[in-house]
């Protein structure tokens, strides 16, 4: 009986995979995986979607599972549809809650048309699996009606993680057997190394190497080449050098201004930060809302420094990296504004 489902499992796994791709208007290929509901999409209904993109290399550029919360997109007219023949915003109306579509966007067309350089990080194709996970249907709701749905959708979706969070936090020392110290805060954190002389204090520069990780263990920033490239994060565009920062001055996370006015130079420590200390209920990258974040630091040196005099502006929360810090890719939340 076993074998029977086992092969009536694979049988379906095959039967999936050997599908082939239609072509639709503008020469987009598309194939519909799963194929469940009931009532499909319209013009004007808005579907709430866990996306995964990747190169034909399988090489994954996108996923909205790392980021925990999906993309909203609006099913547009077909008279808008028309005028853009290749969009892939026109497969949406084969699709309904609970479906997948699998799409390939052709670099080839997709260069000839814009006029602009093939990109050299895919040979053919650029690959988009969809499913559907909230379908609103717009019917004769206003716009205002519609958004609030979308909204509280997302509100209940963010509950979701910061549930999760106290959770995630004691699974993640649990499993690698940290024996922490918190402060009142909340940030917990393990010295691994001591170092010497006297701790930071605020003015003073900071100079550390770092890596920065989810509780899931995938690793979303680095100074350090070498784990760059093993994470595959590595990018040639940045210097890769240690950070330097002025603790209580420069925008770093609230978690690393508290934890770094506890090291002293050649102190090494593992940092467990909740998102109360790091970005709260804001994704950012390719952190989720409500996620703890890890950071493996070393304290480079320390350079004794003047308490600047107050501002009229306090700098922004920032990701705690050398570089520009990755856009927020908050979802939407509201409906769109109907179109004249």
């Amino acid at each position: 009986m076993k074998k029977a489902i086992l092969f009536f499992a694979a049988a379906g796994l095959l039967m999936t995979s050997c599908q082939k791709f239609k072509k639709a208007e503008g020469g987009l290929e598309y194939k519909i995986v799963d194929d469940n509901a009931k009532e499909k999409a319209v013009s004007g209904d808005l579907l709430a979607l866990d996306m995964v993109v990747k190169t034909d290399r399988d090489s994954t550029m996108q996923s909205t599972y790392d980021m925990g919360v999906p993309q909203i997109v609006q099913l547009y007219p077909d008279s808008i549809i028309a005028k853009n023949p290749g969009d892939p915003t026109g497969l949406f109306k084969y699709v309904g809650e609970g479906d997948s579509l699998v799409f390939k966007i052709n670099l080839d067309s997709m260069a000839a048309k814009t006029h602009q350089p093939k990109p050299e990080f895919a040979d053919k194709f650029i690959v988009y699996s969809i499913k559907v996970k909230k379908h609103f249907k717009k019917g004769k709701l206003t716009d205002q009606q519609l958004g609030e749905q979308v909204q509280k959708y997302f509100e209940e979706e963010l509950n979701k993680h910061k549930a999760a969070e106290p959770a995630k936090l004691e699974k993640y020392i649990k499993d690698k057997s940290l024996k922490t110290t918190k402060t009142a805060s909340g940030l917990q954190y393990v010295i691994t190394k001591p170092g010497t002389g006297t701790n930071a204090k605020v003015g003073d520069s900071i100079h550390v190497n770092y890596v920065g990780s989810l509780t899931t263990g995938k690793v979303f920033d680095t100074n350090l080449p070498d784990v760059a490239k093993k994470e595959k994060i590595f990018n040639p565009q940045r210097p890769y050098e240690a950070l330097k920062f002025q603790l209580g001055v420069d925008g770093v996370i609230p978690g690393w201004t508290e934890a770094f006015q506890l090291f002293n130079k050649g102190t090494k420590a593992t940092l467990v930060i909740p998102s109360s200390l790091a970005y709260g209920d804001r994704p950012s990258g390719v952190i989720p809302p409500y996620a703890p974040l890890v950071f493996e630091v070393e304290v480079l040196d320390i350079k004794p420094g003047k308490v600047p005099a107050p501002t009229a502006t306090t700098p922004g929360m920032v990701a705690p990296i050398g570089t520009t810090a990755p856009a927020a890719t908050a979802p939407a939340t509201k409906a769109p504004a109907a179109k004249k």
